[in-house]
């Protein structure tokens, strides 16, 4: 017997009661206004925010030109080498020169002269590029030879994530220095995504640095870190307190960060923190140590044995 029950097939919008639809309109009047209000929104009619895919996009392709064959989904045959490489520039130049053109709009640049900096700056970053990718081998090298389990240079180059963290680092860097804006942060806070590793650009790092494991660490905008250098996981590098105005703001910049010396390793869990803190070259920073003055030259800093009392329980009868 056939249903006489008849459903009749609308489109939702027309099914959808009179209240609603009021209460929904309502809903996207208070959106729209909070953006006003609020901030927040990209206006597609006003200077536009550089795009973060297109930001992170451009920085895998120069992270592909550091390691060419080990990031990126296409091997890279001896021969294509020459074709592969001057298209990854020409992609890398004409998208890094519009994105950093939008942050200098942002940053309330004229549009003719922001163009003309992005310009500079991305022709600037890629003439670089053969010096970083030494300086990124050295990081390798580093990693290698201060890693008991690294079998082999590609392995780390393939698998490591302070390998990503520190290449996103020396890239951004380079912009950081040249005073662009957002562009920096965007690629080290996408690096800090990938690898638990959280570097601002705005540090100052070595050669051959390593980071070990990597998860957790943290290197604040005014860190000075010098040769030979080597971190575990969950090390902080931070401010100790922050200076306010008057009115209880922030105030901004100044050596906030502490100064890291040749040759010093710092073990797991370790917190360092202050401008004017330095550890002396060669000295070694324990695990969970926290210091907030300087070290001299060649310490050892730790918190000391811990108490660990051994308690054996007889074994119990049936």
């Amino acid at each position: 017997m056939a249903d006489s029950t008849k459903i009749e097939s609308r489109p939702c919008s027309d099914r959808m009661q009179t209240g609603t639809r009021q209460q929904l309109a309502q809903i996207t009047t208070r959106i729209i206004a909070s953006y006003d209000e609020l901030g927040g929104c990209n206006h597609p009619d006003c200077a536009n925010l550089p795009s973060r895919a297109q930001v992170v996009d451009a920085l895998r392709k120069l992270i592909t030109l550091c390691f060419p064959g080990y990031s990126g989904i296409e091997q890279v045959p001896r021969q294509d080498i020459a074709f592969f490489v001057d298209g990854t520039v020409d992609s890398v130049y004409i998208v890094l020169r519009e994105e950093i053109a939008r942050a200098l709009v942002h940053q309330d640049f004229e549009e003719h002269a922001a163009r003309e900096v992005a310009d500079q700056v991305s022709l600037e970053l890629l003439e670089e590029m053969p010096r970083l990718r030494s300086v990124l081998m050295g990081d390798v090298h580093a990693a290698y030879g201060g890693d008991p389990a690294a079998k082999e240079h590609d392995e780390i180059i393939l698998s490591y994530p302070c390998v990503t963290a520190i290449a996103t680092y020396r890239i951004a860097h380079e912009l950081y220095s040249r005073e662009v804006p957002l562009i920096p942060r965007i690629m080290s806070e996408w690096a800090h995504g990938e690898t638990g590793v959280d570097i601002h650009p705005g540090a100052t790092i070595g050669d051959n640095f390593f980071i070990d494991h990597g998860t957790g660490v943290v290197i604040g905008e005014t860190s000075v870190i010098g040769q030979n250098v080597k971190l575990y996981q969950g090390v902080t590098l931070g401010a100790l307190s922050f200076r306010r105005d008057p009115d209880g703001r922030l105030v901004k910049g100044g050596k906030r960060h502490p100064t890291i010396e040749d040759e010093v390793v710092v073990y797991s869990g370790a917190t360092i923190l202050g401008g004017e803190t330095v550890i002396g070259a060669r000295s070694v920073i324990g695990a969970n140590v926290w210091l907030t003055g300087s070290v001299p030259p060649e310490t050892k800093v730790t918190i000391g044995n811990p108490k660990q009392e051994v308690v054996q329980h007889s074994a119990r009868t049936a």
